[in-house]
């Protein structure tokens, strides 16, 4: 289910691509081009890769409508059981009303009940209409009969379900309202079937966001930003929904573990990082002295998280590093997002040289930095470009980066950021313990599991909600909910920048700093970030 949507990398585009963080790469085909929305392609209901989750979903509906329908006839099926096939068929509802309108909720056997034959019968309900009699219904139902701990490694909670109905509240909502007065498909009148206007949904939001908060089960935030994202501690008491992959089964993985060249997409594969992964195997270290000789390959296609296989088909925007991450010192989730420096690694591929020379003809060893992306433009004055790929005479960079005087490492200023080269996703970067001294598998896809669902959102939608008006509670307020992540990405435990320990604690300067009235902007950016 989840497997075949989240992790998917066409999905994964459809989500990014066009948005404030990401656009088309260099290697960007028709999937990545047709999303941008920016003029280079052209999208169309044939072209738009939204047909990931069309094609999925309806399927995963079919059968929680058969749990849902049926179980009552099988003694040894719970409630609670039943009440996950409720959180999967509101989820999926959830999902497509989003992305496509209204959609059917009768099958070929009637609204909400389980198909078992052939129909080639489809009625589109209104956006309304998926709401009050599929989404709300199940995720309140789901709320009231799922467990507060989870039966099993991934299932869903009583937490996690709350996350989905004030989402689904504060997304309805906002369709009500419609500021931007966007067209709906079937078209319809904005207005509820219960009467309610979309004040009354921003206030249901809100309540059942803050029951959520106060009422965590086995669930909370981290300690830091960094303990969120760090491989290995993926399954962690912040994720509420992931989907799930490993490194020990190919089978319970879903797809190839070891792989010389495995396909991106298919079967559950978890390609999504590698959309968002720049050919850094391409920069070149120089085996002379003197910066000549055959240019040797200094970082290598590695299995690890600032690394991985690069397809290079969607680039992040320019605006998160100079305005959504403009704060990189006090505030730990840039370092905690983006690989920024690139280390040499060349002895796990077989390369034998001792040294090798870099920047400005000084020698660099396993470990050094090869490629850094600078925080700022503060040192950009200082940089110098080669005209080329590389500087005249040299074999070393082979990427364009520039030159600092005294450093080995080769450098990008933020604007220097471009469609070809850029920093990794980090915190989605692939994790593997089976490595040893080599490489490891950066051919086969991801791993890790997905993430999907956080507990921290639950502070998002409620300040959302809160900046619409709905009545707020003492230590609730818009304000003091996002001051809750602004805390916490204020301390500090590790610096992916530097690959060492550094412990700090700036949770009160972040606090500080936030504006003292939240809008719906500010909102969003604490989201990106």
């Amino acid at each position: 289910h989840l497997r075949f949507i989240y992790g998917q990398p066409y999905f994964y585009n459809t989500l990014e691509t066009g948005t404030d963080e990401y656009t088309w790469g260099s290697s960007a085909d028709g999937n990545f081009k047709d999303m941008d929305l920016s003029g280079v392609g052209n999208i169309t209901p044939s072209s738009s890769r939204s047909d990931v989750l069309w094609g999925t979903a309806f399927s995963n509906i079919n059968t929680a409508s058969g749990i849902i329908e049926n179980a009552a006839a099988v003694t040894s099926i719970t409630a609670a059981q039943v009440a996950e096939a409720r959180f999967f068929r509101a989820f999926d509802y959830f999902l497509l009303v989003q992305t496509f309108g209204g959609v059917p909720l009768d099958l070929g056997s009637g609204e909400l009940k389980f198909n078992t034959s052939a129909s080639r019968k489809s009625v589109r309900n209104t956006v309304p209409e998926v709401y009050s009699k599929a989404i709300f219904p199940d995720l309140i139902q789901a709320v009231a009969d799922l467990p507060a701990a989870p039966r099993a490694t991934g299932t869903v909670t009583k937490t996690v379900a709350r996350l989905y109905l004030a989402k689904a509240y504060l997304t309805y909502a906002w369709w009500l309202q419609n500021p931007n007065n966007i067209p709906t498909y079937p078209a319809s009148p904005r207005t509820d079937p219960a009467g309610k206007d979309a004040q009354y949904y921003f206030q249901q939001a809100y309540d059942i966001a803050a029951q959520g908060i106060d009422n965590p089960g086995s669930f909370g935030l981290e300690n830091t930003f960094y303990d969120l994202h760090v491989g290995g501690n993926d399954r962690n008491k912040e994720m509420l929904l992931y989907a799930d992959h490993t490194q020990e089964s190919a089978f319970y993985n879903g797809a190839p573990i070891i792989s010389g060249s495995d396909a991106e997409a298919g079967n559950g594969r978890n390609g999504a990082v590698w959309m968002v992964t720049w050919n850094y195997t391409v920069v070149r270290s120089a085996p002379n002295a003197n910066g000549t000789g055959s240019g040797v390959s200094s970082v290598q296609r590695e299995a690890a998280p600032s690394l991985g296989r690069p397809y290079t088909r969607m680039a992040p925007a320019i605006g998160p590093f100079l305005t959504t991450f403009a704060d990189k010192t006090l505030d730990s989730r840039y370092d905690g997002t983006f690989a920024t420096v690139y280390r040499a690694n060349w002895p796990k591929g077989g390369t034998t040289n001792a040294v090798l020379y870099n920047a400005n003809d000084l020698p660099v060893v396993p470990g050094d930095p090869i490629i850094s992306f600078l925080e700022d433009e503060s040192q950009t004055a200082n940089i110098v470009y080669p005209t080329g790929a590389s500087f005249a005479g040299k074999t070393s960079n082979n990427v364009g980066a520039g030159v600092l005087p005294g450093r080995a490492d080769f450098v990008v200023n933020p604007l220097g950021i471009s469609r070809i080269v850029f920093p990794n996703l980090w915190k989605m970067g692939v994790y593997r313990t089976d490595n040893g001294n080599g490489l490891g598998q950066p051919n086969a896809t991801s791993t890790r599991p997905f993430k999907i669902a956080k507990f921290s959102e639950l502070y998002f939608i409620a300040a959302d909600a809160a900046v619409k008006g709905a009545t707020t509670v003492a230590g609730k307020s818009a304000r003091d909910l996002i001051n809750v992540l602004r805390a916490r990405a204020g301390k500090w435990k590790f610096s992916n920048k530097n690959n060492a320990a550094f412990v700090a604690d700036n949770s009160a300067a972040m606090i500080a700093a936030t504006p003292a009235t939240i809008d719906i902007n500010y909102i969003l950016a604490e989201r990106s970030r």
